[in-house]
């Protein structure tokens, strides 16, 4: 499995697809945080991360199945995910190496936006004025998030032949499982089961760590979501070999 880790990610750098991936998720950051009058840092007057934190979602909803489009589409557009099978590894341990390889990307394209919690905490009066922990909550929180929609991904790439159709069934089913109960919720026939229906969407348990409380049950909820797309996507597996 190691192997193949290694090989999935190895394959993101040889190609321009991840330079392109942690490039665009810097631009369009560093426009919004910066460049846009009334929403960026200079003009807020206070050290405050919160809002790439609420643009971050929107970007990865595009961004991340453009990282996992290819993961099982292109191995069956190449005829090589039969070889894949056949070899000495189990189809769980290559769910798992692509699904880390892609998080792992993820989570690069994350590493340079430090550089804007070092700048806020330098900027603070006095330094070091902003709130750490609520910073840390937000960027776990923004990790546990990538992860549903890396698995999302994974499941939307191994039911598609195509990476567009993959690309485009992850960015619906991400758009679905991230908004879709929040508006669902907020209609008028679910009045009495709103916050049951909130509940099995991201936002809430994403809002809910991103305000630097963690609570086993969003913990639960990030880690079964994960589970339940990982094994679907084995289920795609074994149905094709059926």
């Amino acid at each position: 499995m190691t192997a193949l880790l290694r090989k999935e990610i190895n394959l993101f750098f040889s190609s321009v697809t991840g330079y392109v991936v942690v490039i665009l998720f810097l631009i369009v950051n560093s426009i919004f945080l910066w460049f846009i009058p009334g929403d960026n840092f200079l003009e807020w007057g206070y050290a405050d991360l919160s809002q790439m934190f609420e643009n971050a979602p929107y970007v990865f909803l595009l961004l991340i199945p453009a990282i996992t489009m290819r993961s099982f589409a292109d191995e069956k557009n190449y005829g090589t995910l039969e070889s894949l099978i056949t070899k000495p590894i189990s189809e769980t341990q290559i769910i798992i190496a692509k699904y880390l390889a892609a998080l792992i990307l993820v989570c690069f394209a994350l590493l340079p936006t430090l550089i804007y919690y070092y700048t806020l905490y330098q900027l603070g009066n006095p330094i070091g004025n902003i709130d750490s922990a609520a910073v840390a909550g937000s960027y776990l929180g923004l990790i546990l998030l990538a992860s549903i929609y890396v698995a999302i991904g994974i499941f939307a790439s191994s039911i598609a032949d195509n990476q567009i159709v993959s690309l485009l069934i992850a960015f619906a089913l991400c758009l679905i499982v991230s908004e879709g109960f929040q508006l669902l919720a907020g209609l008028s026939v679910f009045q009495r089961f709103n916050l049951l229906i909130t509940n099995l969407g991201i936002r809430s348990h994403y809002v809910s760590i991103s305000r630097g409380v963690i609570d086993t049950r969003d913990i639960i909820y990030f880690l079964s979501a994960n589970v339940l797309f990982l094994l679907a996507t084995k289920t795609m597996l074994q149905k094709r070999n059926w």
